[in-house]
């Protein structure tokens, strides 16, 4: 039976990703679904987009505010955009989305069973259910606002859909995936993301069985004495009382500053991911992937999209290290390189394609890299954050340096130099 698998905070944060970025999100994300399809298959994908740790880096790593709320928007609305026009091909569908597009999700699911074969209507029921369990079977103060399902042609799903709490300033995200689940209304969560606030109800919880079955008799049966038993049963002191059997979850608490800082990032794994670039890409990436100019530092981001393509559930627990790929848009860690993400794309699009041709080199290329990576992390060292995000902004105006903002301006140094 599924359980929750861990939580995490997150920042509430309006506005808009920009289309410059969207556009490359959209791109970005499509290429690394297809590279994870390709190696590990379709429900490795369902996997990873059910573990909020790796759902958190995936969205980092395309370029989007690294901690805030707005990274389950983007991802979902670049994985919808980007593998819609491939869903034929690698037999996956992204329906929903924010707003009024949650509420179509129903009549998309319907449209792919009967276009694919399987009970669309069956998954509108699932949609329509897991909405509800998270909006009034759970009641923590957050309201949903977004509500994206992700299924395959053979009808294996996953929900991922956020809620909001305006006076908090916080959203909370909740992951679903139909692998293992026996019920909607028994601990049917994969994780549940968001700090706590105080006690909650949760009917959804498998401890909470007797209230559910105890709310079902006093339909048929309203006294008052059995009415103050079950408020006995469900009151929060109780409840608490008997948690104590209940096993420590993971918990990534997404800060609220905006710059990356060295207590974000696991710094053994960044040098790790910096060295293998500085070693690797002369040999495996100079003549087979990359033109001349941005193609040192597109080996230090391919690095890290290697990583979200093979890494392990436990090498998300930083999803602030995997911003240090293409920045942020909002010139957090730093502008994003257009020149260095364009090239990045390109890389992977080759390498995939290459792939599905039989032809994995440029694919065994990237998964060495990964590799290597793990490897020097034990034992190498290198520069703090500061100086490395310091680097960064130096030649951000090189590299095609662009944000909300923005693009970047030549250095004075260089100005003056040239």
């Amino acid at each position: 039976m599924v359980q929750r698998a861990g939580s995490a905070d997150l920042p509430l944060h309006g506005g808009r990703v920009p289309r410059w970025l969207g556009d490359r999100m959209t791109k970005l994300g499509a290429v690394i679904t297809e590279a994870i399809v390709l190696h590990y298959g379709r429900d490795e994908l369902l996997s990873r987009l059910a573990h909020p740790f790796w759902f958190q880096s995936f969205g980092a790593v395309m370029g989007m505010d690294w901690h805030s709320s707005g990274i389950t928007t983007s991802v979902i609305g670049a994985l919808k955009r980007g593998l819609t026009p491939m869903s034929g091909e690698l037999g996956i569908h992204v329906c929903g989305g924010r707003g009024r597009n949650s509420r179509q999700t129903p009549d998309e699911l319907i449209a792919i069973g009967n276009r694919v074969g399987i009970d669309g209507f069956a998954l509108a029921k699932t949609s329509r259910l897991v909405a509800k369990v998270d909006s009034a079977a759970v009641q923590d103060g957050f309201d949903l606002y977004l509500h994206g399902f992700i299924v395959t042609d053979d009808g294996k799903w996953v929900v991922v859909q956020q809620g909001m709490n305006g006076d908090r300033k916080q959203a909370r995200r909740y992951h679903w995936q139909s692998q293992g689940l026996k019920s909607f209304v028994d601990s049917p969560h994969a994780a549940i993301e968001g700090r706590g606030q105080g006690d909650i109800v949760n009917l959804a919880d498998h401890r909470a069985l007797a209230s559910r079955n105890g709310q079902l008799d006093l339909l048929a049966s309203l006294g008052p004495d059995r009415i103050v038993r079950e408020v006995i049963a469900i009151d929060p002191g109780r409840q608490r009382k008997k948690d104590l059997s209940q096993p420590m979850l993971p918990h990534l608490i997404m800060p609220d500053h905006h710059d990356v800082r060295e207590e974000d990032v696991n710094m053994k794994r960044l040098h790790g991911t910096l060295a293998a670039a500085a070693d690797r890409g002369p040999k495996d990436f100079e003549d087979l992937l990359l033109t001349p100019g941005v193609g040192a530092r597109t080996v230090s981001a391919l690095a890290m999209v290697a990583e979200v393509v093979h890494g392990a559930p436990c090498r998300f627990s930083d999803p602030a290290r995997f911003s240090l790929a293409h920045g942020g848009k909002d010139r957090h860690p730093f502008p994003v390189p257009i020149r260095v993400y364009d090239e990045t794309i390109r890389v992977m699009k080759s390498a995939v394609g290459k792939a599905r041709l039989g032809r994995d080199e440029e694919m065994q290329a990237l998964r060495r890299l990964d590799d290597q990576a793990r490897q020097l992390e034990k034992y190498v060292t290198g520069p703090d954050l500061k100086e490395i995000v310091a680097g960064e902004f130096s030649r951000s105006h090189e590299w095609g340096g662009r944000s909300v903002f923005g693009w970047e301006p030549e250095a004075e140094d260089d100005k003056r130099t040239g």
